[in-house]
């Protein structure tokens, strides 16, 4: 694993904060939290940064899931700095800190101590082929109990009670997703993670009344505080975890679920239900379908050691707990409600049922057609988008083409929705080879985006991208240039270097100067491309080793055929390790592997072969336009009408209005 210091500029927009909980140890908390973490991980082509904390002080053991054995600091040095910090400041402003006017108070002096301790040192990067990283819970010296036992986290909040938060916050800006776990029991520890920190709550239990009983009381808790106190009433959305489900006792298994008055067992679906009713104040709550997908089964095989079952039993059937983490992960991931089924969460589903609405209703020309067209072109919208993923550019193309279509005759054609169904059709027709229809919607969502948006939106400058591919396989590379030019100045200004936006555009540039001939400055922006990928997503990541294929046939065409092997090399092992010998991906390396290695033994001048020339830097064309899309996730807000869509420009066209005409 290569060795890369921490880069991770700010988020365009804040990620959340989860907190894992359970009243009782052995619950497999931390283990469910550490396969959670590798699959938020993956998720957006892995450039999720995701953060877990360990909280757990007591006991604490998030590291051993990934091998981190390194002695170095964590929650309780970070902490203790705080500590250190607000005692300096509190002494510097005498002692009476709330009576001196010129004393930072709350949120700044929180931000302020926080400025001076700086978080990135305490933070260890535990993949390279993703951004997940670990916080331990500290340097497990000699000193470490006694440190720990010295550490009244109670008096700390009193200190300045919006520490926590602001940390939170903190971290919020730098990663997706910042997993928390927490310490069981009624401590001052648990306290502060499961009301102060999160966003998300995740409350582990096994089916027992002790373990029950404890959740309880925590949640409502937690709901209480939030509702209470001004400073902290912010959303909390809480999502029960049933662990170490014995699968081959039905009966009991139904029982505990369900409840068994004889036996005089409640059942830990009808406490949710009734928990949830009360912290939400909602009518009626229905867990059904929520269980009937989550429940984190017994298996023999992952009750000894720590081991991640979704490294080990990737794309399982419906028994693996690979496939319960997954399930699990429709709800917590886009912040869905427990109480929301899976037939409400899946696409095709959706669909289905406002179709049917729309035919029960007397068609589209019937009445209430135009409030159900709308949610219907969004879901087949991202119904679209998944279909183009997969490469299923058929049933994308027909997806965008109905969604566009009912968003033109609802909204307009100049509608913020509409110009998101035209310029996802058009990455589809780009791909399929359509280029004189993909420009043509390009440059029509490009007017009507920078009309309403401005020039340097970033939806705008990602349609005027998606044009310059659309140009560059038209083999209009001086075109294609000067609009990439000036959309790598405005993501400079806006995004920074190091932005993934900013890199995916630089390496587009970069290919079009290899089109072009300009060898050497081509060369140039690949090598700063694979430098900032290296440092941002790590050195195996998917990306980077797309920029080493990049910057390999680069190197060939240069006549640095030594270079050329040692970059496809690496990126040969990494594929290989990750992917296995026989993946797609692995076996197209090998055969770059191989023509370079030809090509030095027989005419070191010659040129480099096609397959080489076509299969690196051009897919950063895609990483572009794509990347919008992923960043954002699905909230529920979607389910009150809002589109999750709006705005994000995968693709760009306009080509079905032309037609329809």
């Amino acid at each position: 694993m290569e060795n890369v210091s921490l880069s991770l500029p700010p988020l365009s927009e804040s990620g959340e904060v989860v907190t894992f909980y359970s009243y009782k140890g052995g619950t497999g908390r931390t283990m469910a939290l550490s396969n959670l973490a590798v699959l938020l991980a993956r998720q957006h082509n892995s450039t999720s940064p995701v953060l877990m904390i360990d909280w757990d002080m007591e006991a604490p053991g998030l590291h051993h899931y990934f091998d981190l054995h390194e002695e170095r600091p964590g929650v309780l040095e970070l902490f203790e700095a705080c500590r250190e910090q607000l005692g300096r400041r509190h002494r510097s402003a005498g002692t009476d800190a709330a009576t001196d006017s010129a004393a930072p108070e709350g949120e700044a002096l929180a931000n302020e101590v926080l400025a001076a301790v700086g978080w990135q040192q305490y933070v260890s990067r535990v993949d390279q082929s993703s951004q997940l990283y670990l916080m331990r819970s500290g340097r497990f010296d000699d000193t470490y109990g006694e440190r720990l036992a010295a550490m009244h986290w109670d008096d700390l909040f009193d200190s300045c009670p919006a520490l926590f938060r602001c940390f939170a916050d903190l971290m919020a800006r730098h990663f997706r997703y910042v997993l928390v776990d927490s310490r069981t029991g009624r401590t001052d520890s648990a306290g502060i993670c499961t009301t102060l920190l999160p966003r998300k709550l995740v409350v582990v239990f096994t089916p027992n009344r002790q373990s029950l009983e404890g959740v309880e009381a925590l949640v409502s808790r937690a709901a209480a505080y939030r509702s209470s106190h001004e400073d902290e009433q912010r959303p909390l959305l809480v999502y029960p975890l049933p662990s170490r489900i014995e699968m081959g006792d039905s009966t009991q298994r139904a029982q505990w679920r369900r409840g068994a008055p004889e036996q005089h067992i409640i059942g830990y679906q009808p406490i949710f239900e009734r928990l949830m009713r009360d912290c939400y104040g909602l009518p009626h709550v229905s867990l059904d379908s929520y269980f009937d997908e989550v429940q984190l089964q017994q298996t023999r095989t992952f009750a000894y050691g720590e081991q991640l079952a979704v490294r080990m039993d990737q794309g399982g059937d419906r028994f693996s707990l690979t496939r319960t983490f997954e399930a699990f992960l429709d709800w917590l991931g886009p912040g869905y409600f427990p109480w929301q089924s899976a037939r409400e969460i899946h696409l095709l589903s959706a669909v289905a049922d406002t179709r049917h609405a729309l035919e029960q209703g007397g068609g589209e020309a019937g009445i209430g057609a135009r409030a159900l067209s709308q949610p219907l072109a969004r879901d087949l919208n991202l119904l679209g988008e998944m279909y183009r993923q997969e490469g299923r550019l058929r049933q994308a193309a027909a997806c965008f083409e109905e969604s566009l279509a009912l968003r033109q005759r609802s909204m307009g054609d100049d509608h913020l929705d509409t110009l998101t169904s035209k310029s996802n059709l058009a990455g589809v027709l780009r791909m399929q080879g359509q280029l004189d229809e993909a420009q043509f919607l390009e440059e029509g969502v490009i007017a009507a985006r920078e009309r309403m948006l401005g020039p340097e939106h970033l939806d705008t400058l990602a349609a005027r991208a998606n044009l310059a591919a659309t140009l560059a396989q038209q083999h209009r590379t001086a075109e294609a240039l000067n609009i990439q030019d000036s959309v790598l100045d405005a993501y400079l200004r806006r995004l920074g270097p190091e932005h993934l936006l900013t890199l995916a555009c630089q390496a587009a540039r970069a290919e079009l100067l290899f089109q072009r001939g300009d060898i050497d400055h081509a060369r140039q922006a690949q090598e700063q491309v694979l430098a900032a990928r290296k440092r941002t997503l790590g050195a195996e990541h998917a990306d980077t080793l797309r920029s080493k294929t990049a910057l390999a046939r680069t190197l060939v065409v240069a006549r640095d055929l030594d270079g050329a092997r040692r970059l496809l090399d690496a990126v040969f092992r990494a594929q290989a390790g990750r992917l296995g010998a026989e993946h797609p991906d692995t076996r197209r390396t090998q055969a770059l592997l191989d023509g370079v290695a030809q090509q030095a033994a027989a005419l070191p001048g010659a040129a480099t072969s096609p397959e080489l020339h076509q299969d690196a830097a051009m897919d950063d064309y895609g990483d572009a336009l794509a990347r919008p899309f992923h960043l954002r996730a699905l909230t529920p807000h979607t389910l009150a009408g809002s589109d999750p869509v709006r705005g994000l420009t995968p693709g760009g066209m306009a080509y079905v209005a032309h037609k329809a005409g």
